[in-house]
């Protein structure tokens, strides 16, 4: 646990990252994305990062690399098998916390073609949950998670 980690203190159980834990083995955990200010979230938006504190992808041994890609990849199948969307997306781009972690958020269906990639979970459409639809969802994202 590094000093002043976002993430690290995330897996403390502290601090404004903390969403629930879905799945967590020794080298990973998978949690949601957690409620905003406005007391809501997209739904299907979650995180796999290293339970070590590895500032990025390269930081991690291979044991922890294939760890988060077998995670991601359980998680997308689960995302896939609950929402149906039009696409999984993955994405390793964090500057702002040096702490490895991966993006994984759903493209919902009908979203239209100007929201970018990047863009999709700002659709209005987009599906959207306070705490109770989060935690609902999680736990049925972690029974398929295993």
């Amino acid at each position: 646990m590094a000093e002043g980690c976002l993430i690290c203190a995330k897996h403390r159980g502290e601090g404004p990252l903390v969403g629930p834990q879905i799945w967590a083995d020794e080298h990973v955990i998978v949690s949601h994305q957690p409620v905003g200010d406005d007391a809501t979230t997209v739904l299907g938006y979650l995180f796999v990062e290293s339970r070590r504190h590895a500032p990025s992808l390269d930081a991690l041994t291979e044991v922890e690399a294939g760890a988060a890609a077998r995670a991601a990849w359980r998680a997308a199948r689960a995302l896939r098998a609950e929402f149906d969307p039009e696409f999984v997306f993955s994405a390793i781009v964090g500057r702002r916390v040096a702490h490895f972690h991966q993006h994984l958020f759903v493209r919902h269906r009908g979203t239209p073609e100007h929201y970018s990639w990047m863009e999709s979970a700002e659709w209005p459409g987009a599906k959207r949950g306070g705490v109770d639809e989060v935690v609902e969802l999680s736990a049925r994202l972690a029974l398929q998670l295993g």
